[in-house]
């Protein structure tokens, strides 16, 4: 047991679950388990008490859910990263998870290897989304922004024009205010669609430390803490890949 060890505890209602991500997990070098929680409010008090790296939580559990637990989790004094593991049928309090303050999430038939994987990205302190989450949450909050903005206005006026004018607008605004350059809004953009590093570099036919860059300068200037939170930001505003 090393001092540098990867330290982790785990959440979910599931024995069986909390039994076999043990056994995954630990099968890691430099990776080791310090508690596991039956539900929120027992993760949360593991976390105070063995400040874990990481903590790993499911969504749904009796009690004090994963959503409550995670915004717990975050208002703690230099508080470990959360990792989410969700199923699809999860999807629909998602983005109240990155709101409250999630590192990533993960599917929970994701494989050994990208559970390890995950931990140790979060860990490190980079976020992640799980590319189907990620197409999922954002085709809901998209879904939401267009509904928005194409109800029928009570009043329409030259001065106030329809809601989608007004969304540009209000997103046009905020990128103004923070002084995001044209490339820095097309990769958050690209971002809000859920694309890696890799991916935007592709699209915009740059090299990957490019795309670094940028999303670095994207996080400075908005304020926020990783590009899960700058999408959320984004949808905030009205920010998306066709605003």
């Amino acid at each position: 047991m090393a001092a540098d060890d990867l330290t982790i505890v785990l959440a979910d209602d599931q024995d069986l679950v909390r039994a076999g991500f043990r056994v995954i997990l630990e099968s890691e070098p430099g990776f080791r388990v310090v508690g596991e929680a039956p539900d929120g409010a027992a993760a949360v008090d593991a976390v105070v008490a063995l400040r874990p790296d990481v903590v790993c939580l499911d969504v749904q559990m009796p009690g004090v859910d994963g959503l409550e637990a995670a915004r717990r989790i975050a208002a703690l004094p230099d508080p470990p990263a959360v990792l989410v593991l969700t199923t699809f049928d999860d999807d629909g309090a998602l983005f109240a998870a990155l709101e409250a303050g999630a590192s990533g999430f993960l599917l929970k038939n994701a494989s050994p290897e990208r559970l390890i994987d995950a931990v140790r990205t979060v860990a490190a302190g980079d976020a992640l989304l799980d590319p189907d989450v990620t197409r999922r949450v954002i085709s809901r909050a998209t879904a939401t922004t267009a509904a928005a903005a194409h109800a029928p206005d009570p009043v329409r006026t030259p001065a106030t024009g329809t809601r989608s004018d007004r969304a540009t607008d209000t997103g046009a605004a905020a990128i103004a205010a923070v002084g995001l350059t044209e490339r820095e809004t097309e990769v958050l953009r690209l971002l809000a669609r859920g694309l890696s590093n890799a991916e935007i570099a592709r699209t915009l036919y740059v090299g990957e430390a490019t795309v670094k860059t940028h999303v670095s300068n994207v996080l400075q200037k908005t304020g926020v803490r990783d590009r899960i939170q700058a999408v959320v930001w984004a949808f905030e505003r009205g920010i998306t890949a066709s605003s």
